[in-house]
């Protein structure tokens, strides 16, 4: 990762945007409809330290190089993050090709490499991603602390907040029904049985563009991961952060996590997976194959 990407809160926050033209506009276009406060910057003002001061991030956009530096100069002065428009080298941070949804915002850098291709990449994923994500994860935010104190052990939250993005509220949600989702996300909150773990089979061998898109959408969910010899790398890096990882469980310890309601993605490199999974199935345990190689 040559650029850690990070996302900056805008509601109370002031950003400077210093230049004319219509890089100038672009970037307020960029920011229309967010909370921060924009403040242009033109001439000998945008060249002054005192400006920026209590900005959280300064944009400069000029066709002018020494014009644009100088810029880039005083808003360093007042300790601000720094883009200048066009050019790489004088940037504290690169803006991305930006896809907002509201609550839900997804980005894409190329490190200022290839913007073209942030921008192409971006309206790939821009179509997969639904008009009302935002809302969903708006009604999220409102019931955060309901559903910490009704449900305090972080993997059984997990577990019902997985269920419910795919659920009556978050339907409702996406439909424009905030009221009606956050009565059904409550309701689902004190009537949802208590979840079953499960362990699900996912072929580990690689490269990662192999797998189904159902398959790493389980891996990005599971709690735990329990890794065969050999797991490809690509494939382990599309597990979440935080999940447990162990290299090897028996039959009883998979059918103990399962029990104990965690998701476990068993990533496997050869076959003998098969009487594993028998195993467990005879124990009663949930099983699924996300699909694999026989």
């Amino acid at each position: 990762m040559d650029a850690f990407p990070a996302f900056f809160p805008l509601a109370g926050r002031s950003l400077a945007i210093a230049g004319e033209g219509e890089a100038a506009e672009a970037k307020v276009r960029l920011f229309a409809g967010s909370p921060a406060t924009i403040v242009r910057l033109t001439g000998p003002a945008a060249l002054d330290p005192a400006s920026y001061a209590g900005m959280t991030l300064a944009f400069v956009a000029a066709a002018d190089d020494q014009w644009a530096m100088a810029a880039a100069e005083a808003a360093r002065a007042a300790n601000v993050p720094v883009n200048v428009v066009d050019r790489p080298a004088l940037c504290d941070f690169t803006t991305p090709a930006v896809i907002d949804r509201g609550e839900v915002v997804a980005a894409i850098g190329t490190g200022g490499a290839s913007p073209m291709l942030a921008t192409m990449l971006r309206h790939d994923i821009e179509a997969r991603v639904p008009e009302g994500a935002g809302r969903v994860a708006a009604l999220f935010r409102a019931m955060q602390d309901e559903v910490r104190g009704a449900l305090p052990d972080a993997h059984a939250r997990r577990r019902f907040l997985r269920a419910a993005l795919t659920g009556p509220a978050a339907e409702a949600a996406s439909a424009g029904d905030m009221e009606g989702a956050k009565e059904r996300l409550r309701a689902a909150l004190f009537d949802t049985p208590m979840l079953l773990g499960a362990v699900q089979y996912i072929d580990a061998r690689g490269p990662a563009d192999l797998l189904t898109l159902r398959a790493a959408r389980a891996l990005a969910a599971a709690d735990v991961l329990v890794c065969d010899e050999g797991a490809h790398a690509d494939v382990l890096a599309l597990a979440r952060r935080d999940a447990e990882r162990r290299d090897a469980c028996t039959v009883d310890q998979l059918a103990e996590l399962a029990g104990e309601g965690l998701t476990i993605a068993r990533l496997v490199t050869g076959t003998a997976w098969r009487t594993e999974q028998a195993a467990l199935d005879a124990k009663g345990v949930g099983t699924q194959v996300l699909p694999i190689a026989s």
